[in-house]
C-alpha cells in the first residue's frame, strides 16, 4: 500500500492556518509570528512533509540543481573532483546532477541535453574538447554554464566563456624542471588525450622545459597516454625496452602514473632507484605508504569549488556579469618516487 504524501493542505489543516501561511512559514518569509513559524514547522517534520521541487521550479524559475559533466568516474581526479564541486553547491543551496561520460562527441552531446532537459539551472562542464561543437549552441541558447579543468579553444568561443583552470603549461614545464635538476638527461614524457586543452598546454609546457633544459625531445621518449592507466602502462613497457631506455618518466596525470609504475614494478624495477617517476593530479591514492608519488597538484578541490560559485553568481546576477577566467597555479608536491629525499638537486 503507498502512503499517502502530506502536502501543504494537510499542514494548513492540523495547524488551522491558511496553505499561503504554510508557505510562508516553510520558506522562512514574513507574515507568520514566530510561535506559530515554529508549530508548522514542526508539524511539518513530523508528517515527513517533502516540497515538490519540480512545482517549485515551476514558481521560481530556478531548479536550484546544476548540472556535472565530467569524464570517466573511475578516473579519481574526476571522483575527487566532483566531491568539491558537490561540496561546495550543497552549501551554496544547490544540488548536482552527475553524468559521467566515456565516449566520443556524440555522448557529450547527449548528457548535455539530458541536463537541459532535466531543467538544471546551470552546467559544470569538465569534458571540453581542445575544438568542441557543443559549447556555442550552450552560449546561443543563452544556458549558463562554466568551463572547469578543460576548455574549448575554438577561436571566438574561448574568451567569451567562464573558465577555471590549473596552468598546465606550467605543469608540464615544472615536472620537466624537476627531474632534470635531479640529474636526470634521458627523460620520458606520456602525454594525456590531445584532443583536450590540458593535455596540450602541459605537453607544451614540458617539451619547452626540454628544450630550456638543451634535452633533445627524442620521439621515441614521448608516448601518448590518452590519461589511460592500461595505455600508459603499454606506453611505459615500450619505453623500457628502448636500447637506451630513460632514467626518468614524467606522466601528465596520476592515473597514467599508477599504470607507469605497474610496469616498473613489472619488470623488477625500482622506484626511484632505476626509474624516477612523477605524475600530475595530486590524487589521494599517489599519497598512501607504498606508493608515495611525487606531484603537481591541482587544487581540485579549489577548482570545483570557484567553478561552482561563478556559476552561481551568474545565474542569480540581476544583470550581465563580466566573463571570468580564472588560472590556477601548479604547487609541486615533493615525495618518494622522484629520488629527491635520497640526496636533494644534483644541479
Amino acid at each position: 500500500m503507498i502512503e499517502k504524501t502530506t502536502t501543504l493542505k494537510d499542514i494548513a489543516r492540523i495547524a488551522g492556518v491558511s496553505a499561503a501561511a504554510v508557505s510562508m512559514a516553510l520558506n522562512n518569509r514574513p507574515g507568520v509570528g514566530p510561535a506559530k513559524r515554529r508549530e508548522i514547522i514542526d508539524i511539518a517534520q513530523k508528517n515527513g512533509y517533502q516540497p515538490n521541487m519540480a512545482a517549485k521550479a515551476l514558481v521560481s524559475k530556478h531548479s536550484h540543481a546544476l548540472g556535472l559533466v565530467i569524464n570517466n568516474i573511475s578516473d579519481p581526479f574526476f571522483t575527487e573532483l566532483a566531491a568539491g564541486v558537490e561540496k561546495t553547491a550543497r552549501s551554496l543551496g544547490y544540488h548536482i546532477i552527475l553524468c559521467s561520460i566515456d565516449g566520443g562527441t556524440d555522448a557529450r552531446k547527449q548528457y548535455l541535453d539530458l541536463m537541459r532537459s532535466r531543467g538544471v539551472d546551470g552546467l559544470i562542464i569538465s569534458t571540453a574538447a581542445a575544438r568542441d561543437p557543443h559549447i556555442a549552441p550552450l552560449m546561443e541558447a543563452g544556458v549558463p554554464f562554466v568551463c572547469i579543468n578543460r576548455v574549448p579553444l575554438d577561436a571566438g568561443i574561448n574568451e567569451k566563456i567562464d573558465t577555471v583552470t590549473l596552468d598546465n603549461h606550467a605543469a608540464g614545464y615544472q615536472g620537466v624542471a624537476h627531474l632534470w635538476k635531479l640529474g636526470h638527461e634521458r627523460i620520458a614524457v606520456i602525454s594525456g588525450d590531445l584532443n583536450a586543452s590540458n593535455a596540450l598546454a602541459t605537453l607544451e609546457g614540458s617539451k619547452k622545459a626540454l628544450a630550456d633544459y638543451g634535452i633533445a625531445a627524442t620521439p621515441a621518449l614521448l608516448k601518448n597516454g590518452r590519461y589511460s592507466r592500461r595505455i600508459a602502462q603499454q606506453k611505459a613497457n615500450q619505453l623500457m625496452r628502448l636500447k637506451r631506455p630513460p632514467s626518468a618518466i614524467f606522466a601528465h596525470d596520476d592515473n597514467m602514473a599508477l599504470g607507469v609504475r605497474e610496469a616498473l614494478l613489472g619488470l623488477n624495477l625500482r622506484i626511484p632507484e632505476d626509474v624516477a617517476l612523477m605524475g600530475i593530479d595530486d590524487i589521494e591514492m599517489g599519497a598512501l605508504t607504498g606508493v608515495e608519488l611525487t606531484t603537481v597538484s591541482p587544487k581540485k578541490s579549489e577548482m570545483g569549488a570557484m567553478g561552482v560559485r561563478i556559476l552561481v553568481n551568474r545565474i542569480e546576477a540581476s544583470t550581465p556579469r563580466m566573463v571570468e577566467r580564472v588560472v590556477l597555479k601548479a604547487d609541486l608536491i615533493v615525495r618518494k618516487t622522484c629520488g629527491y629525499v635520497n640526496g636533494g638537486y644534483r644541479r
